[in-house]
């Protein structure tokens, strides 16, 4: 989706904005070497207004939770999961959404673990129906 707005000089620009998460799967198609989730962890979506929530699970994640905000290509949670080894874990993550060259979303997501150490970069996309 493409909307006009002004830049800080007055002109009139045409930015992407990502449509709505709400009723979208994702999975992951890039996961940190130190995350969880893969391609095999389905993510599904609800939003509502600026409230975005996703339950997934799949592959090593037996269930997860995630609650967060979200401002135009930008989203902010927290997230909890249980995994296949019987960790309970959890933490926090800012991520940009773009919308890809097919016109579905893609989320990168920029995470820290708050239960355990370290960092990392998963990217979400959009599975898409074949019609």
């Amino acid at each position: 989706m493409l909307t006009h707005q002004l830049n800080e000089s007055g002109i009139q620009v045409m930015k992407k904005i990502a449509k709505s998460l709400d009723g979208l799967r994702m999975n992951a198609t890039e996961t940190a070497e130190n995350g969880v989730v893969g391609e095999d962890t389905i993510f599904l979506f609800k939003e509502s207004g600026q409230f975005v929530s996703a339950e997934y699970s799949g592959g090593r994640v037996v269930q997860g939770y995630l609650v967060g905000v979200r401002t135009e290509s930008a989203l902010i949670f927290r997230y909890c999961q249980f995994d296949s080894d019987g960790n309970l874990d959890g933490g926090e993550s800012s991520c940009e959404i773009e919308v890809t060259g097919s016109g579905g979303l893609k989320v990168i997501e920029s995470f820290e673990w708050a239960s355990r150490t370290g960092s990392g970069k998963n990217v979400l996309e959009e599975i898409r129906s074949i019609d």
